[in-house]
């Protein structure tokens, strides 16, 4: 069911980034015209959390989602990376990052994983 509404959210983009019925606004757009909004859909984020305003959260959450499918439409449509890819790199980190949850599968402190989580972090960097 989420694939399905994810699925729906990507169509909705591609419509209102259509060359020839899109919105002229959002055709427009690109990753740096963009970036003021993605700056404060993530201060509205942040604002919601602070002030426990969890209908707002939601609404705001849907705004930083939007941001991320846009920006990773328009690296598509410039042939950098699909928004497919941005999702299969979050997994692959996510498992790497967290060794005792999907490999080791062993009992472990919060203070082993934060150790591991950085040290992976770290090593990642160096590549």
């Amino acid at each position: 069911m989420v694939e399905t509404k994810i699925n729906n959210l990507i169509e909705i983009i591609s419509k209102l980034r259509d060359p020839n019925f899109g919105c002229e606004w959002t055709k427009i757009q690109n990753s740096e015209s963009l970036l003021p909004f993605l700056k404060e859909e993530v201060e509205e984020v942040a604002e919601a959390i602070e002030k426990k305003d969890f209908q707002n959260l939601k609404d705001e959450l849907g705004d930083l989602l939007l941001q991320i499918v846009l920006h990773s439409h328009i690296s598509d449509e410039n042939n950098k990376f699909s928004f497919e890819e941005v999702v299969d790199n979050l997994c692959e980190k996510l498992i790497r990052r967290h060794p005792y949850v999907f490999n080791e599968k062993r009992p472990h402190t919060i203070e082993d994983q934060r150790k591991a989580y950085f040290r992976i972090k770290d090593l990642e960097k160096t590549k």
